[in-house]
């Protein structure tokens, strides 16, 4: 694995973790919110074998990548562009898991050297008004009367630095491959090690992908996606129900839905690898 930081034009930072080779496909992940550049380690080994070059980008405000408040879901494309630009890929699938997948389909809205894409147990358009009532979890903090009501919100929930994320954790959900999950010392090293990174700059990475996914996808043309697109959730999801990959496929010109049985939030995480593998000889086979 390679790190990075790169400047772009308004003067920010961006933070990237290179998991891989220039001569396997690269897959541009998308993390959750709060997540960082690091998440894709947890599945890097199998996407190697696989044939997957993983490429991990800190949104603002996580990791090693600037605090942009106020920023879009469309306008972190450019972000995203100036990554790629840098580590000369010209042709790509990208993965979205939780909140990045709204990130990951407005890449491919725009962008040609995307070929394919994966909306992972992600956060639909909310301006799907059923899906916006029943994801109570951002609902404290799409009702903030301001961004600061909303990082005193944010630091009562994680802690200032995301201390009530580690252990001793209280429950981690109802879903048994969640918790199996936790209960593997495997998971909980790897855990432990990628919780301080989402919280370099305190909780602002987390309150901005709020305040952007609140008013839904108004920043990005989910119509001109044009690239094949797997929409994958588990049914078990607690956190992210279900309905918002049905909802997702629904708008997305032409997406597969893929429901994965007895899988939760992060336990989906372990499909990743074999579904982008999957979009991956669909998309070779087409060309």
């Amino acid at each position: 694995m390679k790190q990075g930081t790169i400047t772009v034009a308004d003067g920010r930072s961006i933070g990237f973790a290179d998991y891989g080779t220039p001569d396997q496909t690269a897959v541009l992940w998308c993390h959750g919110g709060p997540g960082n550049r690091l998440e894709p380690s947890l599945v890097a080994d199998a996407a190697g074998r696989a044939g997957l070059r993983l490429i991990g980008i800190d949104r603002p405000g996580y990791g090693r990548s600037t605090v942009q408040p106020g920023r879009t879901i469309g306008g972190w494309v450019s972000d995203a562009n100036a990554v790629l630009d840098h580590l000369g890929v010209e042709r790509l699938l990208v993965v979205g898991v939780s909140t990045g997948g709204a990130y990951a389909l407005a890449l491919a809205a725009s962008s040609p050297r995307v070929i394919g894409a994966v909306a992972c147990c992600a956060v639909s358009d909310m301006q799907w008004a059923e899906g916006r009532a029943m994801n109570v979890c951002c609902h404290a903090f799409w009702n903030a009367r301001s961004r600061d009501e909303a990082l005193a919100i944010a630091k009562t929930t994680f802690g200032e630095h995301g201390e009530k994320l580690l252990p001793p954790l209280g429950p981690v959900g109802d879903d048994p491959s969640d918790v199996a999950l936790f209960a593997s010392p495997d998971f909980l090293k790897w855990w432990i090690g990628f919780v301080p990174d989402m919280f370099t700059h305190g909780v602002a990475g987390y309150v901005d992908d709020r305040l952007a996914d609140a008013a839904g996808w108004i920043t990005f043309d989910v119509s001109r996606i044009a690239c094949p697109v797997m929409v994958l959730h588990g049914t078990s999801d607690g956190l992210m129900p279900v309905a918002n990959a049905h909802h997702t496929a629904s708008i997305v010109p032409g997406a597969t839905l893929r429901i994965i049985e007895n899988r939760g939030h992060l336990s989906i995480l372990t499909e990743v690898v074999g579904i982008t593998s999957e979009l991956l000889a669909n998309c070779t086979a087409a060309r």
